[in-house]
């Protein structure tokens, strides 16, 4: 592998570590940052398809919204109360100065890669974008009927009245903004301007904004100038295309919704609201009424950006000053807003060659049709990771559960499931999450239905408030969380009758119940009906449920009680081992690494000649490579067609290893402000698999980014004499073969017994 190895930052140690030495970190936010530069590097890869460069280019722009609303928020917030300074060292107003620094420096590579290689490539393979000055004259005849017809009857102008509210603008939701002037007098001498003669002004201007309508397709399809028909659908076929956006034939034609008055500057514009506060714990009787006061004052909060395009500086200085932002926070782009909703592209036929194939997710061939789930995972425990393998044993799970006569309860927490919101259409129809479907069906069907859904899920608070309502009137007993802490952990217990006893069968995963996320979610999850495994768990949902006291568990760790503890035991036994010359080694694959003691942890283990390797994907504040403190540490980051989720750790433990998946990241939310689990592997063959499936990632030669010690990162390449390797690819590579060549089935003699005899 090819790889750069910046010179080390921080003063190097010559005397053994401990608790007293000040040890360095990255600033967690800006490392956020740099990791939304890997995500924008898969868009400017000349080697992918459009429409898939399109896509990572769109996550990026996502991603800079939810980070705005939530973290930047946060740092804003320190910076106005003059507290909190980052690990880091860094002062909130440093943060915010470089985080602007880098996101500027993003977002110009953003769009100067849409404007001037995917839109000009998507026009040369016969999908052309048509800006105002390019439309021939039937086509603006055709937009301007477009116009009257299907957008101008939709829309609602709000007027902005000086020394008064501004009306209600969503977060994230694209606005034009148009800049008036009144005509000339009309007829007997009258302004029409003089009716609204309150909000007049020296010069007569006004602003009014109009929320572009979502119910409405971003992109609007042109007839062939040949026909002039209008017949185009987003499945026909077509050897060429031509499109207009909505945002630009409503600040075309907009000037309709005003009449006697000239439009004499236009813009397009979204904000982006603080997101970042926290419902009324101490709200039990009515925690749903808090949760939706807290949805409602996201609606009316603090707005910390707003992006918006070129063109009217009177109407971008003016809701600068409105929503009480500065310059550093207005975004100026040069293309489109909301880069996801055009993402439609990628379902026109004809035109496949411009996304990426589709990579086939595998059958599993571990649970045959044909025989109940509880057989299968009786004979042992049953390893799936998506989603290279398909989610549907985790929904025949709950299926076979609710339908099972045998089955007397069911317990499940849940996060994000996923499915429209009830009573929501999506495309005309509604969609449901198959999970709680089939809890809902086995509360109905008589079983005794248990499940924790944690309302305070960010973003998916509604979403979850509807599925709790519905769960209860199915008859499913429902626990709205913990106070002060989110339930994040994800795990279902299925208790049947066997044999006059009652048996549990235990679901644990690294990622939500949700089938959506399961197919562009890396993933894994575990089916085991281990004794051992299972009295922890119901111990678990005692815990959530109840008034139980933190019980002890042997085999889960559950934090905040426990997980943390266990993690710094485990990397202190490795330290321990190699400080007495013996071999110590730590693997994990996480999504982010923040948490101040695990990381001090983590140097003192380097220190002391433990080899450490670390996959994380995002956000990382630990610094290898510097000499005496984290020598022995490797970080690398994996950003690819499938988003990395999967928590793995492997403790060598001096040859008799030991290997963990969990819910949890190392982060202090997480390990101290959540309900998570750690769950060991036990099985042989799946721990080998995992291992290896851990090994690999740190082969990546393709895919990979390393850490330098200079907190930047490096993207590796194969050497000369490297054979090319991708860890994705070879996941599913490793899936397609497990489905061409499934395991021998357990052969063994079952006796027949008469009724009496069985027990």
């Amino acid at each position: 592998m090819v790889e750069t190895n910046s010179g080390s930052s921080g003063t190097p140690l010559d005397t053994p570590l401990d608790a007293s030495f000040p040890v360095p970190f990255l600033s967690r936010d800006i490392s956020w940052v740099d990791f939304n530069e890997r995500v924008l590097e898969e868009g400017l890869r000349k080697d992918l398809p459009l429409v898939e460069r399109l896509r990572f280019l769109s996550i990026v722009a996502s991603n800079f919204d939810d980070f705005f609303m939530v973290r930047v928020a946060a740092i804003k917030r320190a910076l106005n109360s003059n507290t909190s300074v980052d690990p880091s060292g860094l002062s909130p107003a440093q943060q915010l100065k470089e985080i602007s620094r880098k996101t500027r420096e993003i977002i110009k590579k953003q769009y100067d890669c849409l404007n001037n290689e995917i839109f000009p490539g998507l026009a040369k393979s016969g999908l052309t974008m048509l800006k105002p000055d390019s439309y021939s004259v039937p086509q603006m005849d055709f937009l301007e009927d477009f116009f009257i017809k299907q957008i101008y009857p939709i829309l609602t102008p709000l007027r902005i009245e000086r020394d008064r509210p501004l009306p209600f603008i969503e977060s994230r939701t694209i606005y034009a903004a148009f800049l008036l002037v009144p005509e000339e007098r009309l007829e007997h001498n009258i302004s029409q301007f003089e009716i609204f003669s309150e909000l007049s002004d020296q010069n007569n201007e006004r602003i009014v904004i109009v929320k572009l309508p979502q119910a409405l397709d971003r992109i609007i399809w042109l007839p062939n100038e040949n026909s002039m028909t209008a017949n185009y659908e987003a499945g026909n076929e077509r050897e060429k295309l031509q499109w207009a956006l909505l945002d630009d034939v409503t600040l075309c034609w907009g000037a309709y919704l005003f009449q006697g008055f000239n439009v004499i500057e236009n813009m397009l514009f979204k904000i982006n609201r603080d997101a970042d506060f926290s419902v009324d714990e101490k709200r039990d009787e009515d925690f749903i009424e808090a949760m939706e006061e807290v949805l409602k004052g996201r609606d009316n909060s603090e707005v910390v950006r707003m992006v918006c395009s070129r063109g009217s500086p009177k109407i971008k200085d003016e809701l600068t000053r409105r929503f009480f932002l500065e310059t550093g926070d207005i975004y100026e782009l040069d293309g489109p807003l909301n880069l996801s909703e055009l993402l439609e592209l990628a379902n026109i036929a004809g035109f496949e060659e411009l996304q990426e194939k589709p990579w086939k997710i595998q059958q599993v061939t571990a649970f045959d049709e044909e025989v109940p789930v509880w057989d299968r995972i009786s004979q042992g425990d049953v390893m799936l990771h998506f989603p290279y393998q398909s989610f549907n044993p985790v929904i025949r799970f709950f299926e076979e559960a609710a339908a099972d006569p045998d089955v007397i309860a069911i317990k499940a927490t849940l996060y994000r499931t996923g499915g429209a919101i009830p009573g929501v259409g999506i495309g005309g129809s509604i969609v449901y999450s198959p999970v709680v479907r089939a809890l809902e069906q086995a509360a109905q069907n008589g079983k005794h239905v248990t499940a924790v859904v944690e309302l305070k899920a960010r973003f998916d608070e509604e979403r979850n408030i509807s599925w709790a309502q519905r769960l209860e009137r199915a008859g499913v007993i429902v626990v709205y969380g913990l106070s002060n802490l989110k339930v994040h952990a994800k795990t279902a217990m299925v208790m049947r009758r066997e044999n006059d006893r009652i048996k549990r069968y235990i679901h644990l995963s690294t990622g939500n119940y949700n089938d959506v996320t399961a197919k562009f979610y890396e993933d894994i999850c575990l089916f085991t009906c281990r004794e051992e495994i299972a009295y922890d768990t119901g111990l678990l949902f005692n815990m959530l449920t109840g008034y139980s006291t933190i019980q002890p568990v042997l085999q889960l760790a559950i934090a905040p009680a426990g997980l943390k503890s266990r993690l710094l035991d485990l990397i202190e036994r490795e330290t321990r081992r190699a400080e007495q010359q013996h071999h110590g080694k730590i693997m994990a694959k996480l999504n982010a690494l923040t948490d101040t003691d695990i990381i001090k942890a983590l140097y003192r283990a380097s220190h002391a000649g433990v080899k450490i390797f670390l996959c994380v994907r995002g956000i990382c504040t630990l610094i290898p490579g510097l000499p005496v403190i984290s020598e022995n540490i490797r970080v690398i980051s994996v950003v690819d067609h499938y988003l990395e989720h999967s928590r793995i750790c492997c403790f060598a433990n001096g040859g008799n290893e030991e290997l963990y998946l969990s819910s949890a990241d190392w982060m202090h939310r997480n390990l101290e402000r959540r309900v998570e689990l750690l769950f060991p592997v036990h099985d042989e063959k799946i721990r080998a698999k995992l291992r290896d499936n851990l090994n690999d990632y740190f082969r990546d030669n393709c895919q990979a980014r390393v850490l330098n010690s200079d907190g930047t990162w490096t993207r590796l390449s194969p050497l000369t004499d490297e054979k090319p390797f991708r860890i994705q690819k070879e996941m599913l590579s490793t899936a397609a073969m497990e489905e061409e060549n499934p395991p021998a089935e357990k052969q063994e003699f079952i006796v027949r017994r008469a009724e009496h005899q069985r027990g």
